[in-house]
């Protein structure tokens, strides 16, 4: 790392070494970002996407390994954060996803999707708001659509997420007026990786999306961009990116 790095904006963002997390790197990157991938154990992908992205500009993608719900990695990106020089977009972007039917859930089931999906962000935010105050900085946490109507067969998640907007509307009060925070609620964009086969379901998903198709990551990248970037006077709001969905609910 070295000073040059303070010349550029720093985004970044958790659970950044593939699917939409990649992609929000990639945008962020081509727009001028010095990125930070964070990933926990998918370490073969992020070193081959911050190789992609520094042999565009050098020095310009750093990855961090880590544990989100431990208090010891959370010291450490923000001391990764500090020694870069400055903080100017987080996207809290890193979640545990599967369902916990009511009869069979259990109290990990409940630590590991409250951890990921609420309790993660919230610290992750609080550790870095000093940093994020210096740059009249943003946040942008990935919410779900589910958070405003819950999902069968995944009450935990369901109320991970909506607890995840409540958490938006808090810390935009909290951390205004220097720093601004909004949430994306996608829905049907990428298919749950343990479910890229199930075709019945994922076309009795698809039906009752009233634009009826699947949503892209680029759906989801820009509009996390726009929130963080571009909308400076928005702060607290939870935009829905789900061809319609929650208005047919």
């Amino acid at each position: 790392m070295s000073k040059k790095n303070e010349a550029y904006p720093v985004v970044l963002i958790t659970g950044a070494a593939k699917r939409i997390g990649a992609e929000l790197a990639r945008l962020f990157s081509t727009n001028g970002f010095t990125c930070i991938i964070h990933y926990n154990t998918s370490k073969h992908e992020a070193d081959e996407l911050a190789k992609s992205l520094n042999e565009k500009r050098s020095d310009s993608c750093f990855t961090i390994q880590g544990d989100l719900n431990s208090e010891i990695t959370v010291t450490k990106i923000f001391e990764f954060c500090t020694q870069l020089g400055r903080l100017d977009v987080l996207v809290n972007n890193a979640s545990s996803f599967y369902p916990t039917p009511l009869d069979d859930c259990n109290q990990a089931q409940w630590d590991d999707l409250i951890n990921s999906n609420l309790k993660s962000p919230f610290f992750i935010a609080k550790a870095l708001a000093p940093l994020l105050r210096k740059n009249n900085g943003s946040i942008v946490n990935i919410s779900d659509m589910h958070a405003r109507q819950a999902l069968a067969n995944h009450p935990i998640y369901s109320i991970a997420k909506a607890g995840n907007i409540a958490m938006t509307k808090t810390l935009a009060k909290e951390l205004a007026p220097n720093v601004r925070v909004n949430s994306v609620a996608p829905g049907a964009i990428l298919w749950p990786e343990h479910e890229t086969d199930d075709l019945e379901k994922q076309q009795s998903i698809l039906s009752k999306v009233p634009m009826g198709k699947l949503g892209s990551e680029k759906d989801i990248t820009e509009t996390t961009y726009f929130l963080a970037v571009e909308a400076t006077y928005m702060t607290g709001q939870t935009i829905a990116v789900d061809g319609g969905s929650s208005n047919s609910l």
